[in-house]
């Protein structure tokens, strides 16, 4: 029985195929992990970003209370003007 030339060379090229599949698939896992890193980073900084949005938004002044105290404000400007004069 002699052995086939062909049927030596089949095993290599599936052995080069699983080794070329096999560093395909730890890059796609490298990039994969990379991508959920940085999905939780981003996560992470729409939270803190949202909770610094809401703190400005609890200290901020009201529109109306401003209004009050310019009117106020110009009204003892008013008031220490006739009052000078």
């Amino acid at each position: 029985m002699t052995a086939d030339p062909e049927q030596t060379v089949i095993p290599e090229e599936h052995a080069e195929l699983r080794r070329s599949i096999d560093v395909g698939l730890a890059q796609v896992d490298g990039r994969l992990a990379l991508l959920t890193q940085r999905d939780e980073q981003s996560s992470k900084d729409l939270d803190d970003l949202s909770a610094r949005v809401a703190a400005l938004e609890r200290n901020r002044w009201p529109l109306p209370a401003l209004a009050v105290l310019a009117a106020l404000g110009a009204l003892v400007v008013a008031i220490w003007q006739a009052v000078g004069r």
